[in-house]
């Protein structure tokens, strides 16, 4: 049963990274998209639909599946454990403003540029970066 928590985690993460790094490239375009056009009408349906039908059911089956693993490995009393810990909360943070600025973009109340989202398109790599090699290296 171990395996399939683990298994199921893993799928979950897969399909949450990839949308966190796809949702941010949407607001790229979108933020070059004339206000009430085709584009930005249709960029409104896709970034809706990705979050609300693949991130955030991913997200929520990360953090299931995640809890769920630790528990089972008595992870919660290993320094790395609670350093990736705080790498996740610092993702779902980001996903959490994704959603605001979607949000902002339905509204027709984006203020930032396209080189604004370009830039925090790397956050969650960088996050990515530091809980992989906390998972698989172990270094506290």
């Amino acid at each position: 049963m171990e395996l399939w928590i683990k298994a199921l985690h893993v799928i979950a993460v897969i399909a949450w990274m990839a949308g966190i790094f796809y949702l941010p490239r949407l607001y790229v375009y979108h933020a070059r998209a004339t206000k009430d056009g085709e584009l930005s009408e249709t960029l409104k349906v896709m970034e809706y639909r990705l979050l609300k039908a693949i991130m955030n059911p991913a997200m929520i089956a990360t953090w299931v599946f995640g809890i769920w693993a630790a528990v089972n490995a008595a992870a919660f009393t290993e320094i790395w454990f609670h350093i990736k810990l705080a790498c996740v909360i610092a993702m779902t943070g980001f996903h959490i403003a994704l959603g605001k600025w979607r949000k902002d973009f339905e509204a027709d109340q984006n203020n930032r540029s396209e080189n604004f989202y370009r830039v925090i398109n790397e956050v969650p790599t960088v996050l990515m970066i530091f809980i992989v090699v906390l998972v698989i290296v172990r270094p506290f």
